[in-house]
């Protein structure tokens, strides 16, 4: 569909998007997971880099043409959690992309305030994996993973995969658990210890290594009660155990393992601006291989194929649409 495309409003920015990485969200509402929330008519699409396009009326902060990526949330400003300094997790929260039209447009209009200009060094390529690499900052700091910490991440997908480079960035002595073998062959070749729970005991795997301890902080990315047992089972005395994961379904929790091992339960949601600014530090320090991590470029013609292929062929760590031709 082509549409002419509106001016940017007051306190607008419109945006050349170059690049748009697609999201497991983005996956989920594709396949009709999410219709009652996202409508039959959406653009999506967050994971993004471009250029300034135009200002709208009483943005002055920033130049038409500077390159930039988008934190794509819009907070109320008024609820409980805003005016607690939680405006990431405000009660009437819109996900821009989800809730509001996103990037895989060629030009797209969003709120001066969710805009972030891109160091000198990190090309618009690159950049594409800004916004799930802030996930993993925020995620990681939610957990307190500290230097000599022992953590399982559960889960080995996009996000998996930084959080566990984030928390090897943080000094922790990283584990993953996958089923996935391209996921697997990836997380190994990056130099992480790899369990398939198909195939071996992980929970007793990790109190073996860590001579009955367990692991110290545990992240569950996996959204299965396969995964949640696991988080509970291999966790250390006080562990810190934190939810990256949307369960579809409520999972049934262990709590006696709380009692037990007085654990830590944490909720991490999205990010915050200075999730931002570490993701893009690392980015820029080679935390993150952006040329190994981003499997595949698909011009803007072959979005559909790019989204069937996801359904179908799980190999792919990062998919990324190539919106329109914009130099880095």
């Amino acid at each position: 569909m082509t549409r002419e495309a509106p001016p940017p409003g007051s306190d607008e920015v419109q945006i050349d998007v170059a690049y748009c990485g697609i999201c497991g969200t983005d996956l989920h509402i594709y396949l009709g997971h999410m219709d009652q929330r996202v409508g039959f008519e959406r653009t999506i699409g967050h994971e993004m880099s471009g250029t300034v396009a135009a200002l709208g009326q009483g943005v002055c902060d920033l130049e038409v043409g500077q390159r930039i990526v988008v934190r794509p949330l819009a907070s109320c400003g008024a609820c409980p959690a805003c005016k607690a300094g939680h405006d990431h997790i405000c009660h009437n929260l819109k996900f821009i992309g989800i809730d509001t039209d996103g990037a895989f447009q060629e030009k797209w209009n969003v709120p001066a305030t969710a805009i972030h200009g891109l160091p000198a060094g990190i090309d618009l390529l690159e950049a594409a994996l800004i916004e799930p690499l802030a996930v993993a900052c925020h995620d990681v700091e939610r957990g307190k993973v500290a230097a000599g910490d022992d953590v399982l991440v559960i889960g080995g997908g996009p996000i998996g995969l930084l959080i566990a480079l984030m928390a090897r960035e943080a000094g922790g002595n990283v584990a993953i658990s996958e089923i996935n073998p391209a996921r697997l062959d990836y997380a190994r070749k990056l130099g992480f210890a790899v369990y398939n729970p198909t195939e071996t005991d992980v929970a007793r795997t990790i109190h073996d290594l860590t001579g009955s301890k367990g692991a110290d902080v545990i992240f569950e990315v996996s959204g299965t009660q396969s995964g949640v047992d696991l988080m509970t089972a291999a966790a250390a005395t006080r562990g810190r155990l934190v939810i990256v994961a949307i369960h579809a379904t409520k999972p049934k929790v262990d709590l006696f393992q709380f009692f037990w091992r007085e654990l830590e339960l944490v909720g991490a949601r999205v990010y915050r601006p200075e999730d931002y600014d570490r993701a893009m530090d690392a980015l820029a320090n080679g935390v993150v291989d952006a040329g190994s991590f981003i499997t595949d470029v698909h011009p803007f013609s072959d979005i559909q194929g790019a989204f069937d292929q996801l359904a179908v062929n799980s190999s792919a760590i990062k998919s990324v649409i190539e919106v329109a031709g914009v130099s880095s």
